[in-house]
Order: structure tokens, then C-alpha cells, then sequence
């Protein structure tokens, strides 16, 4: 799969772009607040519907645009999949609503026709690497949460649709046992929500399990490669209802514990999820909130054991990322049989040689990357000779 053409109108700090895309790397070259970041962005939004800058939608839309008070963004992708042409287009629509006020609004389509977001996320993917990204490392679970949100979504087609029901069941749970808690009543109210929780719960873990098995299996060679054999990468998935029963007098698994839980079966987790829903009932009517389910789920990452969220150099840290975004490339490839978009933002400047040298390596298996940087001189004479280099200053691109 490959990006043909990309058009931009009131994106960020592009009123207008329209621009083909070669089939092979890209190099976007500028100084720093010109507008090279924000085409990454705009390719990764139209794989994901989602920003990695911001998870507010309304600031994609040019600010001079936002003024008025009906502003619209579109974003369109001219791709290719599987030998058939496409046309994705996503549109940010902020219009007026009560006194001086505006709201967002999101329309999608796709060859033309207008679809759902849950309906249509992973028929375009991209892999985006910024060096921003150690939050998923070193920040609070909301981060790594989110990371395995939005990969799955993109290689697994009915994953944002059933991630969506599952919010939307336990908002309305949390308002029920918020209602228990202040006004008493029968707490046998929560059983459709406990059903309906534990069902869709049940086929998330399952999805992050496996998924979580298979980007470790092919990040922990690239790892392996990074830090020529002296680490041992391993990710620690921990969902906040586990499946698995706990040895007898442990409170939690260690870290260090190696978790197998892959033979379990999405059913066999809806009843065991469903049954500790009922057990921990009267606490969470105590509490108003739902204590256990994906939406509390962690994910670790270690090196020899060590938790890099806790412990982990700089170095160390951006290894793991690297290691981590190359697996999630080939496993989504594994997953959809295509190749996704490469994008990586300013990532060079924060690499010794050796770590460039292994990047340049690694990314010439896809089918299509693209770099930012603030100096080609960062990239070898031979590479650059290769790649397509494109200007970037004040929100226009020029090729060279």
C-alpha cells in the first residue's frame, strides 16, 4: 500500500497543498515550524482519525480559518491497496453553535461515499515515530492505553467499533452505580451492564493479548539487534480483570513473570470477567466507578527485567521506541498483508551513527517512508541521491 497524492486545505498552517507522493522515501527538509511535522500529521490523521500532536481535533484546523464562524479542513489521501485506487477524505467542520460558540464536527468518506470513523479506520495505516513518543514509555498508562488503541484499530477492522460500544456501556454502568451510590436502589440494575461489559471486554483483552504476544516477538529481535545482543527486550501486558488465576497467596504477578495467556478463549474471558463483576459488586456501588476492565489495563516495557518506565536511560528509552515502532510496521504487515506508510519526524537528530545506519536498514523493507529533518546532511550522500527531497518553509513544499 502506497500514497499517491495528498491534498490539504486549512490544515495546521497549510492553506492549500496539493502534492503527489513518489513511491519510495521522502525526505521533508526546513527548519522548524514550517510545516514538515504537520504533513506527518496529516497522513497519520487519515489513517487513524486521531492526532499524535493533540487530542484536541478542533487545533488542526488553521487557525486564520477557525476565525470565521464556519471553518472546515479537509484532508484527502489518493492511495493505492491491493492494486485498486482509493479516495479518503476527512473532513474537521467547526461550526457555529449558541452565542459566539462552535463545535467540532467530523465527516469521513471513502471513494466518495460518507462512512462511520469505526467503519473505516485501518483501510489506510500508517506507522508514525516521533521522538515525543517516550510518553508511552514514561508516562501514566492513559499513553500506552492509547498506543495499543490505536495500533489494533488500524490491523484489526472491527476493533475501534467494538472499543467504541465498550465505552459507551461503561459510561452508562458508571452512571448507574454513581446513582446507587447516592441514592440507593436494586443492584441488580447492573446486570445488562455487566453482560454487555464483560462481552466486549472479553474480545478487547483478546485482541491486546495476542497482539501484544506479536509485536514482542518481532520487537524483541529488532532489540536484540539495537543493542547487539545485551538486552533482552519483553512487554508486560497487565489487564486490570486477568484472565488467568493468580498463584495461590500471590496478590499480583511480578513483572518479571512471564504471563502466557494466549490459549485463552474471548468466551472463556467473558464468563470469568462477568463473574468477578458480580463478586466485586457491592465495592464498585461503594466506589460509584467500574474498577476493572480494559479501560484500567497496563502495559510495561523491560530490558533485563528493569522497567524502563521506572528505570530506563534516555538511550535505553529511545532504543525501546525504535524497536518498538520498526515491530509495529511488520506486524502490521503481518496482520493486513500491506505494507503501512512509514513516517518518522525528526527522528535522526536524536540518533548516534549507529543507530541511523540500523533505522536506514530497517525501513528500507517498507514500500513507502517518509522523513523530516531539519538538515539532509543528517542522511548519507548515497541515501539522499535515492530519496525524493522536498522543501518545506511557510506552510508551502517545494521539490528539489
Amino acid at each position: 500500500m502506497f500514497l499517491k497524492h495528498l491534498s490539504l486545505t486549512n490544515f495546521r498552517n497549510f492553506a492549500r497543498l496539493d502534492i503527489d507522493v513518489p513511491r519510495r522515501v521522502v525526505l521533508l527538509v526546513g527548519d522548524n515550524g514550517q510545516g514538515k511535522t504537520s504533513i506527518l500529521e496529516a497522513i497519520y490523521f487519515l489513517a487513524s482519525f486521531a492526532s499524535f500532536q493533540t487530542h484536541s481535533d478542533r487545533q488542526l484546523v488553521n487557525f486564520i480559518e477557525a476565525k470565521n464562524p464556519l471553518a472546515v479542513a479537509r484532508l484527502v489521501a489518493e492511495y493505492e491497496r491491493g492494486r485498486k485506487n482509493h479516495k479518503l477524505e476527512a473532513r474537521l467542520i467547526l461550526e457555529p453553535t449558541g452565542i459566539n460558540g462552535q463545535r467540532l464536527r467530523k465527516e469521513v468518506l471513502l471513494d466518495g461515499v460518507k462512512k462511520q470513523i469505526n467503519d473505516i479506520t485501518g483501510y489506510f495505516n500508517a506507522v508514525i515515530f516521533v521522538p515525543q513518543m517516550s510518553g508511552i514509555i514514561e508516562d501514566g498508562p492513559d499513553e500506552r492505553r492509547r498506543y495499543l488503541n490505536l495500533a489494533l484499530a488500524q490491523a484489526v477492522p472491527a476493533y475501534a467499533g467494538v472499543l467504541s460500544e465498550y465505552s459507551q456501556a461503561l459510561s452508562q454502568r458508571n452512571a448507574l452505580l454513581k446513582a446507587l451510590n447516592e441514592s440507593g436502589g436494586n443492584g441488580g440494575q447492573l446486570e445488562v451492564w455487566d453482560e454487555t461489559l464483560a462481552r466486549l471486554g472479553a474480545q478487547i483483552i483478546q485482541w491486546r493479548i495476542e497482539a501484544v504476544q506479536q509485536i514482542e516477538r518481532l520487537a524483541a529481535r529488532v532489540h536484540r539487534e539495537l543493542t547487539h545482543g545485551r538486552e533482552v527486550l519483553r512487554l508486560n501486558y497487565e489487564p486490570a480483570y486477568d484472565p488467568l488465576p493468580n498463584p495461590d497467596g500471590q496478590i499480583g504477578m511480578k513483572l518479571t513473570t512471564d504471563t502466557d495467556r494466549s490459549a485463552l478463549k474471548a468466551d472463556d474471558i467473558r464468563k470469568g470477567f462477568l463473574s468477578r463483576l458480580k463478586e466485586i459488586r457491592s465495592e464498585e456501588i461503594a466506589r460509584g466507578v467500574t474498577t476493572i476492565g480494559p479501560h484500567r489495563d497496563e502495559l510495561r516495557f523491560l530490558a533485563n527485567g528493569i522497567d524502563l518506565g521506572d528505570y530506563g536511560s534516555r538511550g535505553q528509552v529511545r532504543t525501546m521506541l525504535l524497536a518498538l515502532k520498526l515491530a509495529e510496521v511488520n506486524w502490521m504487515k503481518e496482520r493486513t498483508g500491506e505494507w503501512p506508510v512509514i513516517l518518522l519526524d525528526e527522528v535522526m537528530a536524536e540518533l548516534d551513527l549507529q543507530r541511523r545506519a540500523d533505522l536506514l536498514k530497517y525501513v528500507g523493507e517498507g514500500e513507502q517512508v517518509l522523513f523530516t529533518a531539519t538538515d539532509a546532511k543528517m542522511f548519507t550522500p548515497e541515501f539522499v541521491e535515492k530519496s525524493e527531497v522536498w522543501k518545506v518553509q511557510d506552510g508551502s513544499v517545494k521539490k528539489d
